[in-house]
């Protein structure tokens, strides 16, 4: 399971279940049977674009989710979050932890025909441990003390200690090896033409306009009932819902003004079926700390201080939304309840950028003794007006204890490439999709400090590391907690992050598709068995 950002705050995952999603008006379309057909298409509205289609060099939500369908992994989760078999026949987990033993399903294929076998995860393996590999997910493979291909078809592995994301780390994707080996995987035409053995497979991409996806006929679960996945490609959310109206897509998530004042009546509530429930994902003002402007907790604390989170999410979301103290999900085990948050107080912040050495200039901004003036650019991505309209909210608040700041739109992909990835901002707003598992080691870990890395706040501290290290190795959920408290202790008091909320997730689908399973994992866990009846499928 890989972290990923998101270009808008759509679903992701966390360890402990949440509740499961409600459905609204979930009406039957004409023309309805109660038997599965096979065929149609179903259209999906995405803000971004896929940056690869190569997993483990991505970190965007639009490259993961499309490429959770076109590759499988020995594991998987169900819709209850227990980890359960996929592309393994059987897996044993042996001598306290420490060894575990696969065996693939015989007849596994690639879409190509060739025969997938355990040469490919062996081959995966040697991939993710090569120290010239560009990814930022190598941890949990480099943590295996011995890994062993036994047969065609089986493999062991070995950890010199329990390993709490030892079961996850055969939820990554496995990459063919008769297509990749020798190939430089930085620079392979692959990310754009992949070869997988999931659910679909890649038929066309079009830059900036679409990406298209087909069955996989050779499937090892059976192939999907709908023939084609298509995501238009469309960096605004307005001409989304505007697309999604006119009847040119058929599964996007809501705006909460969307969600609760243009889905109404009679109209929607025959075409369309919404989806509500907090999604597993924070949104995040992060700052860059090799700015000087950053460079001082308090000055952190004080800009935390400053922030009117509740004020955030009924001016942005409307309510939808829930405040947050850090990188977990409100209600979860691993959240800590003890934290006290930071309250609304510019009076608070005022006296901290005091003591940090800013004082009032002529016209009210802050300036330091070198005469700098407190002034920074925040950066959100282009077409989400939710990000847009907390920054000005943020903006506004800022200004009112003596902080200038500006906002700037960039385009998703190169927001990612040219200013996440290279360091090249000054703060900026971004979205965590919430991990299956509390370790985040691959993003605050300071070993994660590379260009594309997940670290690129530049967050060091050598008791966070060693909590990262210690905790991923404790099996024991009460121990593990202790660790994870006190990691979101040290978070809280130097706030590399302003971390403001959890917002709902708002899917809204076609009403003509069919098999779709409101659970804790979300609604898209059984994505390959939604169906289309044949009078309704386009």
């Amino acid at each position: 399971m890989l972290a990923f950002l998101g270009a808008c705050d759509d679903s992701a995952r966390d360890e402990a279940p949440p509740p499961t999603p409600t459905a609204e008006a979930p009406a039957r379309a004409d023309g309805a049977g109660d038997e599965p057909d096979y065929g149609g298409r179903i259209v999906m509205g995405s803000i971004g674009e896929p940056s690869n289609l190569i997993p483990y060099l991505a970190s965007d939500s639009a490259s993961q989710e499309a490429a959770a369908l076109l590759y499988t992994a020995p594991l998987e989760y169900d819709k209850d979050w227990n980890i359960v078999k996929l592309a393994a026949e059987s897996w044993e987990v042996e001598e306290d932890g420490t060894f575990m033993r696969f065996k693939l399903r015989e007849g596994l294929k690639w879409q190509d025909g060739a025969p997938l076998t355990a040469d490919d995860v062996t081959f995966t393996y040697k991939l993710m441990v090569n120290p010239s590999t560009p990814t930022a997910y190598a941890a949990d493979f480099l943590n295996i003390a011995e890994y062993k291909q036994t047969g065609p078809l089986s493999f062991e592995v070995r950890y010199d200690a329990p390993y709490a994301r030892s079961a996850i780390t055969w939820m990554h994707p496995i990459l063919p090896k008769h297509i990749l080996e020798g190939q430089n995987i930085a620079s392979t035409p692959f990310a754009r033409n992949p070869v997988g053995a999931g659910p679909f497979k890649l038929k066309s991409w079009e830059t900036g306009s679409r990406v298209v996806l087909e069955v996989n006929v050779l499937y090892f679960k059976g192939r999907p009932y709908i023939d084609e996945v298509v995501y238009r490609i469309i960096p605004d959310l307005t001409t989304i819902f505007l697309e999604a109206k006119a009847g040119k897509i058929d599964f996007l998530g809501l705006t909460p003004q969307q969600y609760l004042r243009q889905t109404s009546g009679p109209d929607w509530d025959k075409n369309w079926k919404k989806y509500k429930y907090l999604a597993p994902g924070y949104t995040f003002l992060g700052f860059n700390l090799t700015s000087p402007l950053f460079a001082d907790e308090r000055v952190r604390q004080a800009l935390s201080y400053a922030v009117n989170r509740e004020s955030v999410i009924k001016g942005a979301l409307m309510g939808m939304g829930e405040p947050t103290i850090g990188p977990y999900k409100p209600g979860t085990w691993v959240y800590n309840t003890a934290i006290t948050p930071y309250a609304y107080d510019p009076e608070r912040a005022k006296a901290l950028l005091a003591e940090a050495g800013w004082t009032p200039g002529e016209d009210g901004v802050l300036v330091n003794s070198d005469g700098r003036r407190f002034s920074f650019t925040i950066l959100v991505n282009q077409g989400n007006e939710e990000r847009v309209k907390v920054a000005t909210i943020i903006q506004r608040e800022f200004q009112a204890v003596g902080v200038e700041c500006s906002i700037r739109t960039v385009e998703w992909a190169a927001f990612l490439k040219e200013f996440v990835n290279k360091g090249n901002y000054d703060a900026l707003i971004l979205a965590w999709n919430i991990l299956d598992d509390p370790d985040i080691f691959d993003v605050w870990h300071s070993s994660a400090i590379s260009e594309n890395g997940l670290n690129f706040v530049h967050y060091a501290n050598s008791e966070v590391d060693a909590l990262l290290e210690k905790a991923r190795i404790t099996v024991d959920r009460a121990e593990r907690k202790v660790l994870y408290d006190r990691f979101q202790e040290i978070l809280h008091k130097e706030q590399p992050y302003l971390f403001l909320y959890v917002p709902y997730s708002l899917p809204m689908v076609q009403a003509r598709f069919r098999g779709i399973e409101p659970a804790p994992a979300g609604i898209t866990y059984n994505f390959d068995r939604w169906w289309v009846p044949k009078a309704l499928q386009r």
